[in-house]
């Protein structure tokens, strides 16, 4: 059976069409009335942005689903878990500065923030799943308490995951940072050649694993936990990922720590991806390079396999912008192909679908609702 999504392209052309309205609309099409309770908490999961990123998601549009749960008599929060890299958001003293500096401040969006693996990313619930790779996932504490979800998720390319869209937001962002490292650790980079020593790599590792050695970046394999951040930050593109078999199994893990958020809110979480602004990486680095695509639209659904398979067609269909990174690579501009594997040739992201169905989270087949 297919699973619905709800979708609303960009274009308008008189009030009842603006963005804002789209997305409360969608909210009444997709019936996410139905994970509402009355006094109840609703956690809105969202990514606030790293401090210098501004491809995040409007906190004007986030507004519009505070006000909507808020009618229907829930108690909405807004919610992140800390990082596991060293920047502007792995506390959650920095990380509540950092959203309120990105516009998330309780006068724009109406709801209180709330970080949800604590000060310093030590609260968290073990969940059991009996995978593959995980018996048990570790889901940040508020997360696993609130009584429903509402996963909003900015949809774009990710060095290691390919994309990042719903499954992804679920994984990593419902993870404390021992769940994020649980997750990363099948792959440790290595520095290429040509290292310029500009040691951008040292400031963001969270373990101290990079060293300079004789003028170059050395990355302790024994220190190193894979959590990649050295390979978003480095500006000369010379720390690789060695995935090999290993980016089956990153790919695997992450899906399971999906599946244990998503399996404790099984009848109450709902998702919604924003396809605009689809950067070439993750709102985590603090910069937001020139979208890969035009503007494409807002989805809704109750499936995240489903949403994310749409968003990721969605995308794939267009014609790339050759004014973006998607103009430096040896093919993907033209409608049809595989954007994010010509941006990042290694990765898989579309084994976040295909397992996440395996897993039992939803469909990749879909139907596609105007």
């Amino acid at each position: 059976m297919k699973s619905k999504v709800y979708f609303f392209n960009m274009r308008a052309g008189k009030t009842s069409e603006s963005l804002s309205r789209k997305i409360v609309k969608l909210f009444d099409k997709a019936n996410f009335k139905d994970i509402i309770e009355k006094d109840k908490l609703t956690a809105i999961k969202i990514h606030f942005g790293e401090k210098g990123n501004n491809a995040f998601i409007n906190p004007i549009y986030v507004r519009q689903i505070v006000d909507k749960i808020k009618d229907l008599g829930g108690k909405p929060f807004l919610t992140d878990s800390n990082t596991l890299y060293k920047g502007s958001r792995s506390n959650a003293v920095d990380h509540l500065t950092t959203a309120i500096e990105n516009g998330f401040a309780y006068s724009v969006v109406n709801a209180p923030i709330i970080i949800s693996d604590g000060i310093y990313s030590k609260d968290s619930i073990d969940v059991n799943i009996n995978k593959k790779h995980f018996k048990t996932v570790k889901i940040s504490s508020n997360i696993y308490h609130a009584d429903s979800i509402l996963v909003l998720s900015h949809f774009k390319g990710h060095e290691t995951a390919g994309f990042g869209g719903a499954i992804k937001n679920l994984a990593m962002g419902c993870a404390p940072s021992a769940g994020k490292q649980q997750q990363h650790s099948t792959s440790k980079p290595v520095v290429g050649k040509n290292c310029k020593g500009c040691e951008i790599c040292i400031k963001s590792c969270p373990t101290d694993a990079i060293t300079m050695i004789d003028g170059s970046a050395y990355i302790n394999p024994e220190k190193c936990i894979g959590c990649g951040e050295c390979v978003s930050m480095c500006t000369f593109n010379v720390i690789r990922p060695q995935w090999g078999t290993a980016m089956d199994a990153f790919v695997e893990r992450m899906t399971e720590y999906a599946y244990g958020a998503w399996k404790i809110k099984e009848k109450k979480i709902a998702f919604i991806n924003f396809v605009m602004n689809v950067t070439p990486l993750c709102d985590c680095v603090p910069w937001s390079d020139v979208p890969i695509v035009p503007d494409i639209g807002i989805l809704a659904s109750l499936d995240p396999v489903a949403i994310d398979k749409a968003s990721y067609d969605l995308v794939n269909k267009q014609i790339a912008n050759p004014f973006s990174i998607m103009g430096d690579c040896k093919h993907g501009l033209e409608s049809g192909v595989d954007k994010f594997k010509a941006m990042h040739p290694d990765t898989k992201g579309e084994l976040q679908l295909s397992y996440g169905e395996e897993l039992g989270m939803g469909t990749e087949d879909y139907e596609l609702i105007y």
